[in-house]
């Protein structure tokens, strides 16, 4: 016990040094240089050329069915690169609950980097001895699409087996939802490969809540790498879907209701009403009254109008002069949004990759292999 403890004192103190000489932002290394990244847009050229058709054409399917789908194929992109489990905490969890004398050093270091940014860990189902991030606070009962990513991942292990990456297909579906509700595209890099694991703590702990400040809103993506501006660039996502009454009651609660710039009664009002219900809880609302399933400028819009329906939202407007000059931009002109928002999903596609032979490629997007 003492021998595995020094061992694992040890690699702590390896990775903090490790971890100190790496950028702690990708927009300095990587922003925009696609040559800095292990990806390419021409990843299966050869392995499987058909991947990017038929995910379109899977998407194009759920949401011509169901508007609101190409909201939830985005967000599930989102959710999956914003979980980055801290190197600390897999250390422990191999320390705790492995036989360290047991595994071999290339078996160690596939399963430390596991839990990590774009992997498609978002996507585990929980089993037993096993509790992925479905569960976790920002996505229970709220994440939707797993069917069309399962569809769209049965039909590609009938072309191409063992080939196309669940977290590849979360990169290119969030593209073709924006796409086809009406938004920019854009050149997906591919070449991500599948977690082996997934972490519901850092998924709680990293994905920003709907009630955030803009100092909250700002380190947490900090944290993952991205910049203030891919910040309110991301999300003006919000331009499309809902979210449930529980997520907003902070706009129309407390003495917030009252004070501050742009304070939009007749607005809160209206929310307050909706929420108002014996079942509230399960109550929906656009998150965009004015172009619900568009993916346009109007979310800034309505932040300048007091209409963001989140706080998280709204206070991108009213909560800092930086944020509020970037709204006010992209408010006004539709192209700065959509250039900024592309390049900001490129950058956040980068996060923690799991690239070349660490994690897998699953079978299915819901179980490792």
């Amino acid at each position: 016990m003492a021998v595995c403890l020094a061992l694992f004192l040890a690699m702590l103190e390896l990775s903090a040094v490790a971890l100190s000489k790496s950028p702690t932002n990708l927009h300095d290394e990587c922003a925009d240089d696609h040559n800095a990244s292990p990806l390419s847009t021409t990843f299966y050229e050869n392995t499987c050329p058909e991947a990017e058709v038929i995910v379109f054409s899977w998407v194009e399917r759920a949401v011509s069915e169901d508007p609101r789908m190409a909201a939830s194929l985005l967000r599930l992109h989102f959710h999956d690169c914003f979980v980055n489990a801290s190197l600390k905490s897999i250390l422990l969890w191999h320390f705790l609950f492995s036989n360290v004398q047991s595994l071999n050093a290339w078996s160690f270091f596939q399963k430390l980097f596991s839990a990590q940014g774009c992997d498609a860990s978002v996507l585990l189902d929980d089993i037993e001895g096993f509790v992925g991030e479905k569960t976790a606070g920002p996505n229970l009962n709220s994440l939707r699409g797993f069917e069309v990513v399962d569809a769209i991942k049965s039909d590609l292990e009938t072309v191409c087996p063992r080939t196309v990456s669940c977290a590849d297909i979360l990169a290119s579906a969030a593209r073709d939802s924006v796409l086809l509700s009406g938004g920019p595209g854009w050149d997906v890099l591919m070449g991500r490969r599948d977690s082996l694991g997934a972490s519901r703590d850092a998924a709680n702990n990293n994905i920003p809540a709907p009630n955030s400040t803009v100092e909250i809103l700002v380190a947490k993506f900090q944290n993952a790498g991205l910049t203030l501006n891919d910040m309110v660039a991301l999300s003006g996502a919000h331009t499309m879907g809902k979210a449930r009454c529980p997520t907003f009651r902070s706009r129309f609660s407390g003495s917030a209701i009252s004070t501050g710039p742009k304070v939009n009664l007749d607005f809160l009002q209206s929310l307050q009403q909706l929420c108002s219900g014996p079942d509230s809880n399960s109550t929906l609302a656009e998150l965009d009254l004015a172009t619900p399933a568009t993916f346009d400028n109007q979310y800034y819009v309505n932040l300048v109008s007091g209409e963001g329906l989140l706080q998280s939202d709204q206070v991108l407007f009213t909560g800092d002069g930086r944020t509020r000059q970037i709204v006010e931009s992209y408010a006004e002109d539709p192209m700065t949004f959509f250039e900024d928002f592309k390049r900001s999903m490129v950058r956040m596609g980068n996060l923690g990759l799991l690239t070349g032979k660490e994690g897998e490629i699953r079978r299915n997007c819901r179980s490792i292999n």
